[in-house]
């Protein structure tokens, strides 16, 4: 019998920048900013060359062009070569400067004339839109996907801008912790960036003291006390306890954060990674060593049961586990261990309080409250009975719809569209309903997984941790400002499909667009359909709200956040 073999897939054997060269690499080396870098202290698997190599591209932009936008999601870093930038302060450029939708509610004369003015062929565009009134153009750059400011004067008369210029490092924050740009920087000058991706930051991080102090005191400076004293647990500390409490804070990384990538792969094996395949934040039994936080996405909770693990709850951003545990040691009881095992679910980032600092901290204040008549000794994280875990443990034994959730990655969504199977009637009224209010194409398919009587449809879940947006090079794909709802600017979508690419539920499709008539509307270069993404938008616009729930006849839609357990008398139970 043949045997078939094949060398594990590797990071390095997709490089992010293709054209990299040697040369390249060799004059990166001299750039002072790498060259401070201690080469030997990287092993020889993942050298400091290889990062540079298979981590890293150089990018050019010409003046005006956009680096990184507010409130994009991001997974690089940047390093300025030679040039000099902007960066846009507060309050930023307009939502519509940055290929950001406006977006403004339907009056009710508006809604009902919706209904009679409906087109004859779907995905209708009026090409008129397309004029690029919002200020922003396609760079200079032949092939290049960068977007341009037409006037870049008027921005920097209009604006508070700070200068960028070689050796400036930019991004590693959002990039290492998967949050939002924070602010919007662009080419004043043409400029020479080195880009570096999270995972080449990371091990520059790790095995390079001076860029490891460099990321975690930016860090600790511009995010760890605001995050630290918007917590309950250190809400009462003064500015010079808190500054301690940051000073003495961990950070840490869990998982992979390109998750959604293997994510999909599995969902086509049709099979899943368990717990045990799930990186282990702390392991059920340990000592306690400090609280854990999580910063930015989602760790399981679970409990030897048998001869595996039952999911008990996850933990998502803001949310922390660890101080009874710590508190019972401090106490002095006996047999004291975490008695859950957390991992991380997909990617994590902890930030992990030492046991020593919580103590001085935390417990003489619950002590001294005690005493006063205020506590009762126990940690007071906020009211979880809205979580979604409380439902599961009244009415489902095991756990099972629980442990489905977050084995399915749901937990992921905010507004995931929720339909009890036994009201269903499969009328089609919420696909039509939607159809109406999105020039006559829904913006969902209603099929999706079950569990017992309840099916997720596919639809936009607007997740947490939205990595749809992650590498849209015009901004199209962003977060609201206001509702949080993730949404597409149809004006400024150039059909690329990083974003369909990335959903990790498909949640996202790339439809060809039509002028009044029904004919495609065509590229004049190569003559082939224009397409754009599309999705649901939690019908932003119209009065109603969402139109599919809005339709339903029988009560069996609603859009839900898997953390909240409202829904469930509202949709109905088991």
């Amino acid at each position: 019998m043949t045997i078939t073999t094949q060398s594990r897939p590797q990071r390095w054997d997709q490089p992010f920048g293709s054209e990299m060269t040697d040369a390249d690499v060799e004059r990166l080396l001299g750039v002072p900013e790498i060259q401070a870098i201690e080469a030997d202290k990287f092993p020889s698997r993942i050298s400091l060359a290889g990062i540079l190599r298979n981590d890293a591209r150089i990018m050019s932009y010409k003046a005006g062009d956009i680096v990184i936008r507010e409130g994009d999601y991001g997974n690089s870093a940047f390093l300025v070569l030679n040039g000099s930038l902007r960066v846009v302060l507060a309050p930023g450029l307009p939502g519509e400067m940055l290929g950001r939708r406006k977006i403004q509610k339907k009056n009710f004369w508006q809604a009902l004339k919706q209904l009679w003015t409906q087109k004859t062929s779907p995905e209708f565009r009026d090409i008129q839109r397309y004029d690029h009134k919002s200020g922003l153009r396609e760079s200079a750059v032949p092939g290049s996907s960068h977007v341009f400011l037409q006037d870049v004067p008027a921005v920097l008369d209009s604006n508070k801008t700070a200068v960028l210029e070689g050796g400036a490092l930019f991004g590693e924050l959002a990039a290492l912790g998967r949050t939002p740009r924070t602010s919007t920087i662009f080419a004043e000058t043409d400029s020479e960036l080195l880009e570096i991706r999270w995972q080449g930051l990371r091990e520059l991080r790790k095995y390079d003291q001076g860029w490891r102090r460099l990321i975690d005191q930016r860090y600790r400076q511009n995010a760890l006390k605001a995050h630290l004293g918007a917590t309950s647990i250190f809400s009462h500390l003064d500015d010079d306890d808190l500054q301690e409490v940051a000073d003495n804070t961990l950070f840490e990384t869990y998982g992979t954060f390109d998750w959604h990538l293997s994510y999909k792969k599995l969902q086509e094996q049709d099979r899943i990674d368990g717990v045990k395949d799930e990186p282990e934040i702390a392991q059920q039994g340990a000592y306690p060593d400090g609280i854990l936080m999580v910063r930015a996405g989602f760790a399981r909770v679970s409990v030897e049961r048998g001869n595996g693990r039952q999911t008990i709850t996850y933990l998502g951003a803001g949310e922390f586990y660890g101080a009874d545990e710590i508190y019972r040691a401090w106490k002095g009881e006996l047999e004291v261990g975490l008695k859950v095992t957390i991992s991380a679910l997909g990617y994590v980032e902890v930030l992990r309080v030492p046991s020593k600092t919580i103590e001085k901290h935390l417990f003489a204040y619950w002590e001294s409250d005690r005493q006063g008549g205020t506590r009762d000794g126990k940690i007071e994280p906020g009211k979880r009975s809205g979580r979604i875990h409380d439902f599961f443990d009244q009415t489902l034994a095991e756990g099972a719809l629980q442990e489905w959730a977050v084995q399915e990655r749901f937990v992921n969504g905010t507004q995931a569209m929720l339909i009890n199977l036994d009201k269903c009637v499969r009328c089609d009224d919420c696909v039509r309903a939607c159809a109406s209010t999105h020039d006559g194409n829904p913006r969902f398919v209603r099929h999706g997984k079950t569990f017992q009587n309840w099916m997720v449809a596919n639809a936009c879940m607007h997740c947490a941790d939205p990595v749809c947006m992650i590498g849209c090079p015009t901004g199209a794909i962003h977060r609201s400002l206001s509702g949080g709802m993730v949404i597409i600017n149809d004006d400024t979508c150039i059909g690329c499909e990083t974003c369909a690419n990335s959903c990790p539920y498909s949640n996202i499709r790339m439809v060809s667009i039509n002028d009044e008539n029904g004919q495609h509307i065509l590229d004049p270069q190569n003559h082939k359909p224009i397409v754009k993404a599309t999705k649901c938008d939690l019908c932003a616009d119209q009065i109603t709200g969402p139109a599919c729930a809005f339709a339903c006849p029988h009560d069996a839609l609603k859009r839900v956040d898997f953390r909240d357990v409202t829904w469930t008398g509202d949709v109905g139970g088991q």
